[in-house]
């Protein structure tokens, strides 16, 4: 049983938890022969690679993905590294050639705003066009007219026929 011995039962759900946690992570997709002997300019690579998109991927970081592309751009940031390039000359360079789409975190500038606008006017017209049903639900149920006299008496007989047939 769980709860004797040194573990307790809640102890033993914990670390199934974190092991679970940790298996749904990505482990990154760098191959081997990808990496560099020095250890701080890897490191400097793996922060870059995880601040660019992958272009044939569904936003998943360079750093993550295993298509040729992404593998192509991981090779890129290592050389540039390796020529002596600063972080940001590596990310303008990458950004001249493929333009703001590349970065996982664009800029906000004029030309992006539109990038940055989208989720809130998307927001926007979604509460826009709910509002817009419910005014118009409430309106088909305020038009509603009660029923005649005629129209009443019309349903009461059709409900004690309704009632007669089930009840043979």
């Amino acid at each position: 049983m769980l709860t004797r011995g040194p573990f307790h039962k809640g102890a033993v759900l914990l670390l199934a938890a974190a092991l679970w946690t940790g298996l749904a992570f990505p482990a990154g997709a760098i191959e081997p022969g990808e990496k560099l002997d020095n250890p701080k300019l890897e490191e400097r690579a793996r922060e870059l690679s995880r601040e660019l998109r992958c272009l044939v991927c569904q936003n998943q970081s360079i750093d993550d993905s295993d298509a040729p592309l992404a593998r192509d751009l991981r090779l890129l940031v290592r050389e540039r590294l390796k020529e002596g390039d600063s972080n940001e000359e590596v990310l303008d360079y990458i950004v001249a050639r493929y333009g703001d789409f590349v970065l996982l975190r664009p800029p906000v500038r004029p030309e992006t705003w539109a990038l940055w606008a989208a989720p809130f006017i998307a927001l926007f017209i979604g509460g826009v066009v709910v509002l817009m049903l419910f005014r118009r639900k409430k309106e088909t149920a305020a038009e509603a007219e009660p029923l005649s006299d005629e129209e009443a008496a019309r349903l009461d007989e059709l409900m004690e026929k309704a009632d007669a047939k089930m009840r043979e």
